[in-house]
C-alpha cells in the first residue's frame, strides 16, 4: 500500500487545528467548535441533555420531525417544554414564536433552521433577534443549512449552532461539530444535571478557557472522516461560500420550476421559505409517485411523511444543473411523461 495513504496515522495536531479554523470561518464565530465524533444526531442530542433541567424552561420550534424529536430528549432532561408548532408543510410564523416568548417567559430557544425533510427553511435571523431581545439562550439545529443558507453565528448572536458535513458541504457524515458561544458554556456549565464522562457530554469537550492550543487531539475524532471533512472544507473554502449558497438557491428555484412543468406542486405552501436544500414534491394524490426506495436523489418522504411528498436532494454535489435535470427527469419517467419540456424550464431559471 502507498506510504502516503495516512488512514492508519493518527490525526496531527495540525490538522485538528487546521479543522477547527475552517469550522469557525464557515460559521463566522471566533470561538473554536466542539468536533463530534459522528453524526450530527449525536451532537443535537448531547446539546439537549446539556441545557434540559428541572426548573428549565424551553421553547422548543417544531416545523418537522427532528424538531419532534428534540423537544422529547429535552423532556427526558427534566425540562418543562413549550411547544411552538406549525403543520410540516409550513414554517413557524416569528410572531408565534414572540407570543410563546412573552406567555412563558423561557430561559432558552431552540428550532431548526432548514428542514430538508419537509423542504422548509425558519426565518432564523428573525427568530434569533427575537430570542435576545429577550436575553434567552438560542439553539439552531443548522445541520442541513450550513453551506446552503447563510448562518452568521456570532453576528446574529446564537448560542448553540449543530452542524454536519454530509449536506451541503458534501462531506461525510461520521463526524460532525456544535459552535458554542461563552454564553453557552456558562448555560451547560451552570447545570448540575449536564452529562459528564459520557458520548453526550459537551463539557468534556470544551476547549481551553484561555485560548491556548490543545496539547493534544481528542482521542475519540475519527481520523479518516476528519481529514474527509478538512478536504470538503477546503473545496468550499476554494469554490466560496457565497458561491456555494448561489448554486443551492438555483438548484432550489429549477427543481420548482421543473415540478411545476410536470403539473405537480412543492409539498410547501409559501415559496418565500423554501428550502436551498431539497424540493419537496406534493403527491398525494398521485400514486404513481408513491417509491418505496430512493431513485438517484428522488426520495420518498420519511417517517409520517411518507405517501405524501417526494424530496429532490439537490445539496452537496447534486446542488447542480446536471443533479435537477436527473431527477426531474426521473419524476417524469414516475408519471410516464416526457422530460423535455420540464428539464428546458429547470434550464431556463438555471440560466443556460
Amino acid at each position: 500500500m502507498s506510504q502516503q495513504y495516512k488512514g492508519n496515522i493518527p490525526l496531527t495536531l495540525s490538522e485538528y487545528d487546521t479543522l477547527t479554523q475552517l469550522l469557525s470561518r464557515l460559521l463566522n464565530t471566533k470561538y473554536p467548535p466542539v468536533i463530534i465524533p459522528g453524526e450530527a444526531i449525536l451532537g443535537i442530542e448531547a446539546v439537549a441533555a446539556g441545557i434540559s433541567a428541572p426548573g428549565r424552561t424551553i421553547v422548543n420550534v417544531v416545523t418537522g420531525p427532528y424538531g419532534s424529536l428534540f423537544g422529547q430528549w429535552l423532556e427526558r432532561g427534566g425540562a418543562t417544554v413549550i411547544e411552538v408548532k406549525v403543520p410540516f408543510d409550513e414554517v413557524v410564523p416569528v410572531e408565534k414564536v414572540a407570543a410563546a416568548i412573552e406567555k412563558h417567559q423561557p430561559s432558552a430557544l431552540s428550532f431548526v433552521q432548514a428542514e430538508v425533510v419537509t423542504g422548509g427553511s425558519n426565518p432564523t435571523e428573525e427568530i434569533i433577534k427575537i430570542a435576545r431581545a429577550h436575553n434567552l439562550i438560542t439553539v439552531s439545529d443548522s445541520v442541513s443549512a450550513i453551506g446552503g443558507e447563510p448562518l452568521l453565528v456570532d453576528d446574529w448572536g446564537i448560542d448553540f449552532v449543530a452542524v454536519g458535513a454530509q449536506k451541503a458541504l458534501a462531506g461525510p457524515n461520521g463526524i460532525s461539530a456544535v459552535s458554542i458561544s461563552p454564553r453557552g458554556w456558562e448555560f451547560l456549565e451552570s447545570n448540575a444535571h449536564a452529562p459528564r464522562n459520557s458520548i453526550l457530554s459537551l463539557l468534556d469537550l470544551k476547549p481551553s478557557g484561555e485560548g491556548s492550543a490543545p496539547v493534544r487531539v481528542p482521542p475519540n475524532i475519527p481520523t479518516l472522516e476528519a481529514r474527509a471533512l478538512i478536504l470538503a472544507l477546503t473545496a468550499i473554502e476554494s469554490e466560496g461560500l457565497e458561491q456555494v449558497i448561489k448554486r443551492h438557491e438555483q438548484a432550489a428555484l429549477s427543481a420548482i420550476a421543473g415540478i411545476q412543468a410536470l403539473g405537480l406542486e412543492p409539498w410547501q405552501k409559501d415559496n418565500r421559505t423554501y428550502s436551498t436544500l431539497t424540493t419537496t414534491v406534493r403527491i398525494s394524490g398521485e400514486k404513481k409517485l408513491h417509491i418505496d426506495q430512493p431513485i438517484g436523489i428522488v426520495a420518498p418522504g420519511d417517517g409520517e411523511l411518507f405517501g405524501q411528498l417526494l424530496r429532490i436532494n439537490h445539496f452537496g454535489v447534486n446542488a447542480s444543473l446536471a443533479g435537477v435535470e436527473e431527477a426531474v427527469a426521473t419524476i417524469a419517467a414516475l408519471l410516464n411523461q416526457d422530460h423535455e419540456q420540464a428539464v428546458q424550464a429547470v434550464r431556463l431559471v438555471w440560466g443556460e
